[in-house]
């Protein structure tokens, strides 16, 4: 008696408390922590992301709610919820009579008050925690409408597992908005918040099942159904959903939509389950195969190019792995881009006329003149030149001294214009923060920018955002389409990038497929990404932690796994081939001179002019029998450098290698004056020692002459600046 007492007086303090506290209406407490469910373009489950709380919960206005679940709830939890405040004094007294017998609050006695502030404040099951249970249901019930008092409960009541409130229960148990739910899954659900451990449908069905008829027997016994309705409840056949919180596949397309979906709670999604798991599978297989090569990561995306749609995101080989770094996401991380930018480089060259598809391009040595009065001399990694060459060999076999020759002459502002209209926004810096290296990738990227990028190659340059969730999307053109067209012509051609990646690489396949690669520096990052007329495929092979891989290009470590996926893409699928370049016309070239084939011509080519082009080169072609002797290698006004820290043996091989084009027989070089002998093909080598030098070539009366210096080779290089590879 004297513990009821001193109950009793802690309880008329705790009220005297409350009044002075003032109440709280539940209307203005934020919604409850959201989940959203998402599903893949057929209606697959892909998975469930939880917010930051792991609550799966989903908030609906009571108005969205089932009546028979309110109904339900109330009868099972709180049949006098209309008729009393904070709390039921008789459920209360009961709830104390136990604590004194059992030692324990076995019913509660806890109103739907009292149970909503327990979820807002949890407390322990003792005298204090039930009297601070108490004030918060007085401060809520002071202030709040009974049916915003309900709305929040159905919200925020524990429904097995980490589900809370009525709609995330019914979409996981059932796959029905709570809106739809019957008297039968509704007396089910209304009954699982006595004892969500114990009462959850999916792990605990026949307990479940058991407090149904409660329920039904409450609903019944209060007049709320009629019998024939209990019955037909307690007889219907209920399919159960498991509640599972697990992801089923693209975690990292689910990670990265969740913050930029409003609420759904269910998000149909452009993702191809089974090609998701077709391409995680690849990675792991292909990634196997490099192990031995330092390589432990990739990332990879997928895009219909008709839509713009994202059919693939897989942005690690296992998302799961913390060892391997599995949650960074290779779809958005910031890499160097290596060469995959020198289609956009050459594209918008063609464009502006600073280029022509028969200008020949020279693969020598040269150095650019940047800040601080140094020097970038660009390079492939194999250390060797081409010397003269098309535009179409130079693109298709990723050779940097053209491109950094094209980019120079087109200036580097105007290729960064156009890589912020293909939506590279991340190379937010100024041009002269890139300088010329930004067509061999000195600036960052992300895979999804370049595959975006790449898709509107494929479209001739008719712009579409990517996107993970359905919608209509209004394009936008770039550029010229027949440049465009032209461009993806050379990157489709199998036969002029034979040079760097041989005949019958993983790059060919047995349809049109326009394709290109990028390695970074130091071998850190490899591209390749690629498209028919329908996909884009593009793929990131690398290291997470930075490290560099041993020995790895773009067709080595990404074309294996680009190539998997286009052929498992195409198996079922015929696709068109390419259109021709709209408004050009092919004619035969020289292949070292861009001028219509004369005698002595080394090579003769075909190649897409258009039709004032053509017209020239065939006015150009009795010239071009007794063409103008030209140097052509080394460039006038070009730098080298001396490396004088090597031992002699390589220092004899730094030589300037003198190359002429011309229709000639002989060709008689001196340099400062003096002469030097040439080979059977009429070049010359002489040491690269550092000085300024005068070279003249003469044949049959003409002559050229160009003037170098060879400079010694800085001890420091300039940050940021170094060669990248095919």
């Amino acid at each position: 008696m004297q513990i009821f007492f001193r109950f009793a007086t802690a309880l008329c303090a705790l009220v005297l408390a409350v009044a002075y506290l003032g109440g709280r209406d539940v209307s203005r407490l934020p919604h409850t922590a959201r989940a959203e469910t998402f599903l893949d373009r057929t209606g697959a489950p892909l998975g469930t992301i939880l917010a930051s709380d792991s609550a799966h919960a989903v908030y609906v206005p009571l108005a969205r709610v089932s009546p028979a679940f309110v109904q339900a709830v109330v009868a099972a939890e709180d049949a006098r919820f209309r008729l009393h405040g904070a709390i039921d004094l008789a459920g209360l007294a009961r709830a104390a009579r136990e604590y004194f017998v059992y030692g324990a609050f076995e019913s509660g006695g806890s109103t739907i008050p009292m149970q909503l502030a327990r979820l807002l404040h949890p407390t322990p099951s003792t005298i204090r925690g039930k009297l601070v249970q108490i004030a918060v249901a007085e401060r809520i019930a002071m202030r709040s409408e009974k049916r915003d008092i309900l709305e929040a409960y159905v919200n925020r009541a524990p429904m097995g597992g980490n589900l809370y409130g009525v709609d995330a229960a019914a979409r996981t148990y059932f796959g029905t908005p709570a809106r739809d739910l019957d008297l039968a899954q509704s007396t089910l659900l209304a009954g699982v918040p006595n004892d969500p451990s114990r009462l959850a449908p999916d792990t605990h069905l026949g307990a479940a099942r058991v407090r149904q008829q409660y329920v039904l027997g409450r609903m019944t016994a209060l007049g709320e159904i009629d019998a024939a309705a209990a019955k037909s409840a307690r007889s219907e056949t209920l399919t159960i959903g498991r509640h599972d919180d697990g992801i089923i596949a693209a975690p990292h397309a689910l990670f990265y939509l969740f913050p930029r979906v409003n609420g759904a709670g269910r998000v149909r999604t452009t993702i191809d389950r089974g090609l998701q798991r077709f391409v995680q599978a690849q990675i792991g297989d292909v990634l196997g195969a490099l192990t031995s090569r330092h390589v432990s990561d990739a990332a990879v995306l997928v895009a219909d190019n008709h839509t713009g749609e994202v059919l693939a995101y897989a942005g690690s080989p296992d998302y799961f792995s913390d060892a391997l770094l599995g949650r960074n996401d290779g779809v958005q991380a910031l890499r160097q881009p290596g060469s995959s930018l020198k289609p956009f480089t050459y594209e918008r060259a063609l464009e502006t006329g600073a280029i022509q598809p028969t200008t020949i391009l020279a693969d020598t040595p040269v150095a650019f003149a940047i800040s601080n009065g140094k020097l970038y001399q660009p390079a492939d990694y194999s250390g060797t030149f081409s010397g003269p060459v098309r535009v179409r060999y130079a693109l298709a076999n990723s050779l940097n001294v053209p491109a950094v020759r094209v980019l120079s002459k087109m200036g580097t502002q105007t290729l960064l214009d156009r890589l912020h209209d293909l939506g590279f926004s991340h190379l937010d810096k100024p041009a002269s923060y890139y300088g010329l290296g930004l067509t061999l990738g000195s600036g960052e990227v992300s895979l999804w920018e370049n595959v975006q990028a790449y898709v509107t190659i494929a479209r001739d340059g008719s712009f579409v955002p990517l996107h993970l969730v359905p919608q209509t999307c209004a394009a936008r053109q770039i550029g010229d389409p027949p440049t465009w067209e032209l461009v993806t012509d050379m990157l489709a051609d199998p036969h002029a990038r034979e040079h760097s990646f041989g005949r019958h690489s993983v790059l060919d396949l047995p349809f049109d497929a326009a394709v290109k690669t990028g390695t970074s520096s130091d071998f850190r990052d490899t591209w390749t990404i690629g498209f028919t007329r329908d996909y884009t495929v593009g793929v990131w092979v690398g290291n997470f932690d930075g490290s560099p891989m041993r020995g790895i290009s773009g067709v080595t470590g990404a074309g294996p796994l680009w190539n998997r996926i286009m052929l498992h893409l195409h198996e079922r699928r015929e696709t068109a081939p390419f259109d021709k370049p709209a408004g050009y016309v092919r004619a035969r070239i020289c292949a070292t001179t861009g001028v219509a084939p004369a005698r002595g011509c080394p090579a003769v080519v075909w190649e897409w002019v258009k039709p004032v082009e053509l017209a020239r080169l065939r006015r150009s072609a009795p010239v071009a029998q007794a063409a103008h002797l030209r140097i052509v290698s080394p460039a006038d006004g070009s730098v080298f450098y001396h490396n004088d820290a090597v031992t002699s043996a390589q220092r004899a091989g730094q030589q300037l290698t003198l190359h002429a084009a011309g229709n000639r027989s002989s060709i008689v070089w001196t340099v400062n004056g003096a002469r030097v002998a040439s080979d059977a093909d009429g070049n010359a080598f002489v040491p690269a020692v550092p000085g300024t030098y005068t070279i003249v070539a003469r044949s049959e009366g003409e002559s050229d002459r160009v003037t170098v210096r060879v400079v010694e080779h800085p001890r420091q290089s300039r940050p940021g600046f170094s060669f990248t590879r095919p």
